[in-house]
């Protein structure tokens, strides 16, 4: 039997790269004070060496080089454009992102928020979390944690979301000026456990009625909440289309129950825009596929998700500073599913 060839070490790669094995520790860590001559250099020399970081011994050494994120589901593609967004930036570090979907409730997400703690991952990423939001902040005091979605600020965790208020205006006014009165709202179903004050639906729902008052339309207002998925979207679209008087256009808070929306209104005999304009939030990759062609807010997914993972980094680097907040600026994206309303 042959010897076991010996595994390449740091000093290993520092040596051969010309560096101290301090600068190739910065490097796999993606720290500042590294240039970026040095670190081309030093990632050459790892891939000429053949190195792998080996991941036991740096946990024993008290870091994992694992990132925990957790979110509700992955049927959301809005989920997906975010978490490509944190691995991009997180792709010239040594650190690996492993997902937990959790489901809804706030007990599951929980279980699985802990188990990641307990598995010793440097830093969280809790997107549009419903755990209780004082449980996340006694969490992020002993574990690095950003939260995606939510507009309630901490002094224990960073926070990235999207000017929600603002993308519901944009809609309303785009949707006015096509002539629309009747225009509904698909909102996601608030949690009442977790305490989180300015959720991401609250805030757009927000955005919505101020802009439906600042036109005058306060008594056309109507909201209906369900779970953001395909299917609690489709019964929405029946409940607020097999009505007596139905809107003419309907702002869904996510583009995945938007599809359900779409699907009820074919079965009901209804087309879109000529009967119904439909407006998705967060245009992911689905909205602009051909047979879809829907208009959406966009969220900026990817950035959301690059933001959240810089924070993270920081975080876990040792940053003391008092807690940050990225907002990032809706954008609405028209396509094919918004028209001027039929006659009546």
């Amino acid at each position: 039997m042959e010897p076991t060839a010996r595994r390449v070490t740091i000093a290993d790669v520092a040596r051969r790269a010309g560096v101290s094995t301090s600068a190739v520790s910065k490097v796999l860590r993606n720290a500042r004070g590294v240039s970026p001559g040095m670190r081309e250099r030093v990632r050459a020399t790892m891939t000429e060496l053949g190195y792998r970081p080996h991941a036991a011994a740096r946990g024993m050494r008290g870091r994992t080089y694992t990132v925990g994120v957790l979110l509700d589901n992955i049927r959301n593609a809005f989920f997906a454009d975010l978490l490509e967004g944190v691995t991009e930036e997180l792709s010239d570090s040594e650190y690996t992102v492993l997902v937990g979907a959790a489901g809804f409730a706030p007990g599951d997400q929980a279980r699985v928020a802990h188990a990641m703690v307990d598995r010793r991952m440097d830093g969280l990423i809790l997107i549009a979390p419903g755990i209780p939001r004082g449980e996340v902040a006694a969490t992020a005091t002993h574990v690095p944690t950003v939260v995606i979605g939510h507009h309630d600020r901490a002094a224990e965790f960073d926070s990235v979301v999207d000017d929600d208020a603002t993308g519901g205006g944009l809609v309303v006014d785009h949707l006015v000026a096509l002539g629309h009165r009747r225009i509904a709202h698909v909102s996601a179903l608030g949690n009442s456990v977790g305490r989180w004050a300015r959720r991401p639906e609250v805030a757009l729902a927000e955005g919505y009625r101020e802009a439906m008052r600042r036109h005058g339309l306060a008594e056309h207002e109507q909201i209906i909440r369900v779970r953001f998925s395909e299917e609690f979207g489709y019964q929405a679209g029946l409940r607020l289309l097999a009505a007596g008087t139905r809107p003419t256009a309907i702002l869904v808070g996510a583009d995945v129950a938007a599809l359900g929306v779409f699907r009820a209104a074919g079965e009901l005999g209804l087309a879109i825009p000529d009967d119904v304009s439909l407006v998705g939030f967060n245009n992911t990759a689905v909205a602009a596929l051909p047979p879809v062609q829907l208009t959406s807010v966009d969220q900026a997914g990817h950035a959301m998700g690059a933001a959240a993972a810089r924070l993270l980094l920081e975080r876990v680097e040792g940053r003391r500073t008092r807690a940050q907040l990225v907002s990032v600026s809706p954008q609405l994206v028209v396509r094919r599913t918004t028209a001027k309303p039929p006659r009546a």
